[in-house]
């Protein structure tokens, strides 16, 4: 089993001039009793269930290298980060410039957002759900296109709302083949097409709904299919056995017999 510590709050005795001290203090251990990651959330204020608006709230990638400068082992990444907070191509530079800096040590983590108030107290443009899961796409499709081959594949992309001239980057990621993704949210049928498309891992609310599903009496022990009319937001958290493929000009998604087999096995563990 392998652990990860996510970090929600700065709040600590001390006050701002004594995050830095305590953050480097809690991500050395987490380092050295063997964390295999460290997690960020991508808010700019503080969110409800966790603290009060007006508690400290450090920018996600600024403060992953630091963290980067302060660890050796753990990877890194955001849990998740906000598409719409930054643009496709920006994204891919911040997460290879942690990857490069930490040794190759980052995640990207991405999903379509849902903190509409916290974007447009700061001017952020926060589109319609539609909107946000086709950037999500845009940037998953260039994040693949730029971690290729030495330098990316140079080449032109055409997205929802991105058009690329030249997708190239260097220095190229020291994770091979491509620095890992996570894609995050819920509801499986707009994010299981991008996981299993784009992704290496997701979040626990999609694994939820997959067992769900593997309950269902209608799932046959050969595969278990979902129509996915096309868009994105999470996933499970090892996607092997996961397939798109298109049948009759219809997108599918298939998961073997193996990997429904586990996932009914985690589910009747969790009933």
């Amino acid at each position: 089993m392998k652990l990860g510590l996510q970090i929600r709050s700065f709040t600590w005795p001390g006050g701002p001039a004594a995050i830095s001290e305590t953050l480097g203090r809690i991500v050395r251990t987490a380092d050295d009793v063997g964390f295999d990651s460290i997690w960020l959330m991508d808010h700019f204020i503080q969110i409800r269930g966790v603290g009060k608006p007006h508690e400290p709230m450090l920018e996600g990638w600024t403060t992953l290298g630091w963290i980067a400068a302060n660890t050796s082992r753990a990877r890194l990444g955001l849990l998740v980060g906000a598409v719409p907070y930054r643009y496709p191509a920006v994204w891919v530079k911040a997460a290879t410039a942690l990857d490069v800096l930490s040794g190759g040590r980052a995640w990207l983590g991405i999903g379509a957002a849902w903190n509409q108030e916290e974007a447009e107290q700061l001017g952020i443009p926060f589109p319609p759900l539609p909107e946000r899961f086709e950037q999500l796409e845009d940037t998953l499709r260039i994040a693949h296109a730029m971690w290729e081959g030495e330098h990316g594949t140079e080449g032109s992309l055409e997205g929802h709302h991105v058009q690329a001239t030249r997708l190239l980057n260097s220095p190229q990621s020291l994770s091979r083949p491509r620095v890992p993704i996570m894609v995050g949210g819920g509801g499986e049928r707009r994010t299981l097409r991008l996981v299993a498309r784009y992704a290496d891992a997701g979040g626990r609310e999609l694994l939820v709904a997959l067992q769900a599903a593997a309950r269902s009496p209608n799932t046959t022990p050969h595969g278990l299919w979902l129509l996915c009319p096309g868009d994105s937001a999470t996933g499970t958290p090892h996607l092997d056995g996961l397939v798109v493929e298109v049948i009759d000009g219809t997108e599918r998604i298939v998961l073997d017999g193996d990997f429904l087999n586990r996932l009914r096995s985690a589910a009747g563990s969790a009933a």
